[in-house]
């Protein structure tokens, strides 16, 4: 379990609050779905830890938001709300931002429940949209690399690529939902004037993980934290970028108070770019282990990505101001570190 003061983690949160136009946020209320998820536990700890703006953490379990976010309960700036996005929201509440994070975001949970992770993407875009324009909230959505499938060939992906995707699978349920949710968003600013800026996030690590997370490199450092030799489903030819979690939320917050309405924006780190054996063998380096070669199994294989290129060029964010901190050594390290409370 992470240790939230461990001196790493605390850098962390003043790196995120370094962000211009953050001051922006005192005296406001900000509303985040998916609280207890890696992005959700990071952003409102950051958020805790600027004081004077109102929390609004909606989640699906009160005792998993205990568990991680528990120091906050007692806090008069802090409010934990019970509930699956899938429902509208009560009338009582108001938010002067909201950034819906809930979703099902690892492989098990694409392979186990396509269906279930559809609906909460599309409803709980749904329900944000529809509390934004109720009560006049800026939304910033989180897409995902995954909106744009396959790449052409070696090319890295800009924000103007439509995508190539495979609908004939259950694994298009993440990726179609995130596209459909976009339109969604670009749909409610046209018809509504609902204030949208949409974050299209690379795959994102950090101590903030949940131990239970099934994605490759949660996998990777829970092995590293166990002493483990750190197992690799494939031959680890796949080439991707990644955001450490601090990065990842300074990167949204850069957006929602400088980027443009109505614009989408790649987030990544260019320094994170990284095969997937060289982040094993990263993680495999830094607890002195090895890395052994394990096929999965049909389960786990149903929910894997068959993209084996997805790098995401960052220009427009770059452009806009925002640059990353962390190289993925740095990243791999503290996460470790952090997570190890040594």
């Amino acid at each position: 379990m992470i240790d939230k003061r461990h001196p790493l983690y605390m850098e962390d949160l003043r790196r995120v609050l370094a962000v211009k136009g953050v001051e922006r946020l005192r005296g406001k209320s900000v509303l985040v779905t998916g609280a207890t998820g890696l992005l959700g536990v990071h952003l409102i700890d950051a958020l805790m830890a600027l004081g004077e703006v109102t929390v609004i953490a909606v989640g699906r379990n009160r005792e998993r938001a205990a568990g991680r976010l528990g120091e906050h309960l007692s806090s008069p700036l802090f409010r934990f709300v019970e509930q699956d996005v899938q429902r509208a929201f009560p009338e009582d509440i108001t938010a002067d931002y909201i950034i819906p994070l809930a979703s099902n975001t690892h492989p098990l949970a694409y392979s186990q429940y396509p269906a279930e992770t559809m609906l909460i993407n599309l409803k709980g875009a749904e329900h944000a949209l529809e509390l934004a324009r109720r009560c006049g909230a800026t939304v910033l959505y989180t897409s995902t690399v995954e909106v744009y499938g396959n790449a052409r060939g070696d090319d890295m992906f800009t924000e103007d690529y439509t995508g190539q995707l495979n609908l004939s699978t259950s694994r298009a349920c993440y990726s179609e939902s995130k596209r459909s949710c976009e339109a969604l968003c670009q749909s409610y600013a046209a018809e509504y004037g609902v204030k949208v800026r949409i974050a299209r996030l690379s795959r994102v690590f950090g101590p903030t993980m949940l131990m239970s997370d099934t994605k490759a490199s949660s996998q990777f450092i829970r092995k590293a934290l166990d002493g483990e030799d750190i197992v690799l489903k494939s031959e680890g030819n796949q080439f991707f970028s990644y955001t450490y979690a601090t990065d990842a939320v300074a990167a949204m917050l850069h957006i929602m108070f400088n980027g443009e309405d109505g614009t989408a924006y790649n987030i990544a780190s260019d320094s994170c770019n990284v095969h997937l054996r060289d982040f094993a063998g990263l993680c495999a380096e830094l607890c002195g282990r090895d890395v052994v070669f394990d096929l999965p199994s049909e389960s786990e294989r149903k929910g894997y990505s068959v993209a084996v290129n997805a790098i995401l060029d960052t220009t427009r964010l770059r452009t806009s101001g925002f640059s990353p901190s962390y190289t993925m050594r740095d990243a791999v390290a503290r996460t470790i570190h952090i997570l190890k409370n040594d």
